[in-house]
């Protein structure tokens, strides 16, 4: 029997002597807690739950311990049209679940309603497939572990996906391969330390579901935005040792990262759920209150808001709902050490009332949290539903996705449409996005590829998405990726086209790494990983989303490496003031533009839409020569001293005589400045 137990925390907690239970539902009429032998298939007992203390009902459970199956069947009205879906007929997931037992799978036994009657409750109950939780309590070493607390100045963030990482890595034992352990591996600490990094983003490592849809057509949700809990670590990542769990695992993975000076930075969906759009099953949250965990629509009660395009939305406003949002990213930050997230559709984690407003509740409780205000917090500023672009407008303290910073440099370098005056403003922190809001330049998180969309390589390899392989008949993705394929569609052995997709590759990556902001780079783009030109590789849990190490350019790595070495030892990419054009206390300009003459650029030169090439001059010591026309170009350099640093080729189209240099098509080349034979310049 169960005795009172309290309503705080949330979730199944054991104290030592037993377990409290505790689960929000302010509409239901009652609760039972279910438990299940160790497989989860057989309900060993229902226990009515007797106490509800403001919406939340609690009881606690004597000499019960860890590693004990439970669920909940919640009564109430089954009313779809005034949003109200209870049904005890299901076993519902505990929101609050650290770990999670049962496997997906696509069966009628998850509707609650009938298929044939929608607005009829179905009666057939579905113990056998039904997600349970497990009572966890895993004391965890942490030993010396310090989280690096890398100044967002100094940040370089690095995107990648758990599995696709290190599934094809030679050096990484095949029985970790994809897994939490394989990414805290020494051979994956030497590689991000080669390259310079500061911060892995992992996409989403919540326990997430396929679609039936994607199941139904053999594919897998490979991305992983479709969660159905946001405590427990997804177990298909887990190398399932002998000795580990899948959060023992992500622990030991996060102390390796944090060891290399690597801080852990995990891409959160807290936007929608895996329960779908009103059709969808009823595996959690819809059963047990759907009307305060989603958003409903006002003129159909019966449907959700779909701002997600995912079929509903989260209803973050409510009190219940923001605090189990709260309570999983102070989870994470503290039994497993997460150094920051970036929240997918984060419009949606502000919306009040249907409106976007940087005033709403979630920013206001993150603002005010003594721990979550001070790690990283990253937006995707955008979302599907009304006024959902919203660049630009997050709190203070917020760093966003910079999409307008992403086109304009694929136009600069592949296409046209982009004069030196938009270049120069996203290369310097797109101030005119940014600073108005009394924003540092850190809050761009400046990126030209991401795992949305066309990866590096295939950004100059194809013209066209090529996506049939997701079973859409290419009608997914995005259409217009500002890409060129450099005179061949796909993979070349032409050696000029070759040559052409290297010096774009590096332009870009050169362009990436010093503009002024928080550069993130794509996992794979360092080794010219290419995904066949599939551009939304979401569903593909294969070797066109792997990456494939045997095939990895090493001279592309060291050039994106002494890229990262030289943004780190430029004082104006190292602080986090906006750039002035102005001469400090020592006479020294943080940024000057210069037309290929060695001159400032005057107002015609900023202005010329054919103006296709520039020089960047940061602090008086490094020069970029940037050349994104189709012919090579003469840059007579400044006054000065100046030697080569590094050149996107060694084409003999690139030359350097010391005054002056010729700089190949589509290409950078960086000189630096020898301060000591300048001192009398």
């Amino acid at each position: 029997m169960l005795s009172k137990g309290t309503p705080y925390p949330l979730g199944a907690t054991f104290d030592g002597d037993g377990v409290n239970f505790a689960l929000f539902s302010e509409n239901a009429s009652a609760v039972s807690l279910c438990l299940f032998d160790d497989t989860g298939l057989v309900e060993t007992a229902s226990l009515p739950i007797e106490h509800c203390s403001h919406g939340i009902w609690h009881g606690y459970l004597p000499d019960a311990q860890p590693g004990l199956v439970y669920g909940y069947r919640v009564s109430g009205p089954y009313r779809p049209a005034e949003g109200q879906r209870f049904n005890p007929h299901k076993v519902l997931l505990d929101p609050y679940a650290k770990d999670i037992v049962g496997q997906w799978a696509d069966s009628p036994l998850y509707f609650g309603y009938q298929p044939a009657h929608p607005e009829l409750a179905s009666v057939d109950d579905n113990t056998a497939v039904a997600l349970k939780g497990r009572v966890i309590h895993e004391a965890y070493d942490w030993g010396d572990d310090e989280a690096p607390n890398t100044d967002w100045s100094k940040t370089i963030i690095y995107e990648a996906h758990v599995r696709g990482l290190t599934q094809l890595h030679p050096e990484i034992p095949a029985e970790i391969r994809g897994s939490y352990a394989a990414i805290g591996h020494p051979a994956m600490l030497a590689h991000f330390k080669q390259l310079g990094i500061s911060a892995i983003e992992l996409l989403p490592v919540h326990w997430h579901l396929d679609e039936p849809r994607l199941m139904q057509l053999g594919l897998q949700n490979y991305w992983g935005y479709n969660s159905i809990n946001f405590f427990s670590p997804e177990a298909s990542y887990w190398s399932q040792r002998a000795g580990t769990t899948p959060l023992s695992e992500f622990r030991d993975m996060v102390k390796a990262l944090h060891s290399a000076g690597i801080e852990v930075i995990l891409d959160v969906v807290f936007n929608h759920t895996a329960e779908q759009d009103h059709m969808g099953p009823t595996l959690s949250f819809r059963g047990i209150d759907n009307a305060n965990y989603y958003v409903l629509n006002r003129s159909n009660a019966a449907h959700y808001e779909n701002w997600s395009g995912c079929g509903n939305v989260l209803n973050v406003s409510h009190p219940r709902v923001l605090q189990l949002v709260m309570d999983s990213l102070r989870y994470w930050v503290n039994e497993c050490h997460v150094d920051g997230f970036r929240f997918d559709l984060a419009p949606i984690m502000g919306r009040l009332d249907g409106h976007f407003t940087a005033n709403a509740p979630f920013f206001a409780a993150i603002a005010q949290d003594p721990q979550l205000s001070t790690v990283k917090m990253i937006a995707e500023p955008w979302d599907i539903g009304p006024g959902g672009y919203q660049v630009g407008h997050f709190p203070q303290g917020w760093a966003e996705w910079n999409d307008q910073y992403r086109d304009a440099m694929r136009k600069f370098w592949l296409h046209d449409g982009v004069n030196r005056a938009l270049f120069a403003r996203r290369f310097a922190a797109s101030s005119d996005l940014f600073h108005k809001q009394r924003r540092s330049p850190k809050s761009s998180i400046n990126f030209v590829s991401a795992h949305d969309g066309f990866n590096l390589r295939d950004l100059v390899s194809y013209n066209h998405k090529h996506n049939l392989a997701n079973k859409e008949h290419n009608r997914d993705g995005h259409s217009h990726n500002y890409s060129w394929n450099c005179g061949l569609e796909g993979p070349s052995e032409d050696p000029g086209i070759l040559l052409l997709r290297m010096r774009a590759t590096k332009a870009i990556l050169a362009t990436l790494l010093l503009s002024q902001g928080t550069p993130m780079l794509l996992a794979g783009d360092e080794i010219g990983h290419t995904q066949q030109g599939n551009n939304n590789a979401y569903c593909q849990n294969n070797a066109i989303s792997w990456l494939d190490w045997s095939q990895a350019d090493h001279k592309l790595t060291d050039y994106v490496a002494e890229l990262i070495k030289i943004r780190r030892e430029c004082s104006v990419l190292q602080n986090s003031r906006w750039w002035t054009g102005q001469p400090d206390e020592d006479d020294i300009q943080d940024v000057v533009w210069l037309n290929p003459s060695g001159q400032p650029l005057q107002a015609h030169d900023w202005e010329d839409a054919a103006g296709r090439a520039l020089m960047v001059c940061l602090a008086k010591n490094l020069l970029v020569l940037m050349n994104a026309s189709a012919h090579q170009i003469h840059f007579h350099l400044p006054v000065g001293i100046w030697s080569m640093r590094l050149a996107s080729t060694g084409d003999p189209q690139s030359d350097f005589s010391g005054k002056d240099c010729r700089v190949a098509a589509r290409s950078v080349t960086i000189l630096q400045r020898d301060l000591s034979r300048n001192q009398g310049d």
